[in-house]
């Protein structure tokens, strides 16, 4: 696939978060040469409710609009090329459905919007459990433009290479530099030098990737903290632009970062979180 072929799908209600995440997609479609889509999706409507709906056909034609100003908009604001989709069915269903139709490379989406924003919650979830590419979503108000820096939790006592070759990738993309973190949950002698062995070496394998890398053990402290809580915390401290996480893991890991742990760094990070199914074939294309 050309770099001419990348794709980023965003997820558009009008509701400001919403938006916000359009705004963050443009760096990304910069960066990989990405056709930016818009997506309103029509919630479903039993079809003979629909028929006593006044104006539905007029509503439909409203959003249609709207979009395609939209577009038109941001398209001679930012130079980047736009497409729009409207949809009618249940929301993530939809936006897995066009990603799979267009072969997006990215969604990009918002996390959390005001009160009447369609993508809060499981929507969100189910869309970055599902999708059939990376997805990014983003819930905090204040980003920067760029990405410099990626903070890569990682399990080092399976197999990390799917995930380190992916975030090499992403890493490369942006120009960034990659914090690789384990996170302690042991004070055993045998288990922390294990780690600190394993990720040493993740170190000077990305580091002849030529991505820059900085690798830390990180300790939980608190009794009360989660692995949520660390990373998120971490990811503050140093200041990163985005969380990188698999949303699927080994089989008896599968609750690690599926579930809970995924739901509360998505829903709790102001920084955006990139969630990747180590299944995923990278479909990111990088000079």
């Amino acid at each position: 696939m050309s770099r001419n072929n990348n794709k980023i799908l965003v997820p558009v209600d009008f509701s400001e978060q919403s938006l916000i995440a359009l705004s963050q997609s443009y760096n990304l479609a910069r960066e990989i040469s990405a056709e930016v889509f818009l997506l309103y999706v029509i919630e479903d409507v039993n079809p003979m409710v629909k028929m006593f709906i006044k104006g539905f056909d007029e509503i439909k034609g409203a959003v249609e609009s709207n979009l395609k100003n939209l577009s038109e908009e941001k398209a001679k604001e930012t130079g980047l090329k736009f497409s729009c989709i409207v949809a009618e069915g249940k929301i993530y269903s939809k936006i897995v459905e066009t990603a799979k139709q267009i072969k997006a490379t990215f969604i990009v989406m918002g996390s959390k919007g005001n009160e009447s924003s369609k993508f809060i919650g499981s929507n969100a979830m189910k869309v970055v459990k599902t999708a059939p590419c990376p997805v990014i979503t983003i819930k905090g108000k204040d980003h920067k433009k760029g990405c410099n820096i990626i903070l890569l939790p990682l399990d080092l006592t399976k197999e990390t290479s799917d995930k380190v070759n992916k975030a090499i990738a992403v890493a490369k993309v942006f120009k960034a530099e990659i914090y690789a973190i384990s996170i302690l949950l042991t004070g055993r002698e045998d288990v922390v030098n294990k780690l600190k062995t394993q990720l040493l070496l993740v170190k000077n394998y990305i580091e002849r990737k030529q991505v820059k890398c900085t690798a830390e053990m990180i300790k939980i402290l608190k009794k009360d903290d989660s692995l949520s809580e660390a990373i998120v915390e971490y990811a503050k401290k140093i200041d990163a632009d985005l969380i990188m996480i698999m949303t699927q893991q080994e089989k008896d890991l599968r609750t690690f970062f599926i579930g809970s742990n995924a739901k509360e760094i998505i829903c709790n990070s102001n920084i955006p979180v990139l969630s990747i199914q180590p299944s995923e074939k990278d479909r990111i294309q990088i000079n």
